[in-house]
């Protein structure tokens, strides 16, 4: 497989960790769309929302358990957002699971 998602959690391509388990692993955003920009994604590849079955969604779980602790850890006091992308029409352009934390600013309402 030739996901650039898992070559970054399998320490293949450089990035900048902060934080990572035996399950998850986040890092910052290349092009950060807000001052905090951290992806969080499974190390097992599922593709997008939509390849979350009963089987795999503990890893989603964890995730989302890790998100505050990494919100914290960044500063993020005041709040932030969590958003995933799944598909074309989402613009979802690495097909891997990926959660991005925003934060570090008042964010917009809209959201496209």
């Amino acid at each position: 497989m030739d996901c650039i998602f898992c070559k970054i959690a399998a320490g293949e391509i450089p990035s900048t960790c902060v934080y990572q388990d035996e399950s998850i692993f986040a890092f910052r955003d290349i092009n950060p769309q807000a001052p905090v920009h951290v992806l969080i994604i499974p190390r097992t590849h599922i593709c997008c929302a939509d390849a979350i079955t009963d089987e795999n969604s503990d890893v989603v779980a964890k995730i989302f358990a890790a998100i505050p602790k990494i919100a914290k850890a960044e500063g993020l006091t005041n709040g932030y957002r969590v958003l995933t992308n799944c598909g074309e029409d989402a613009c979802q352009t690495v097909k891997h699971l990926h959660f991005h934390l925003l934060g570090g600013r008042k964010l917009t309402e809209q959201m496209a």
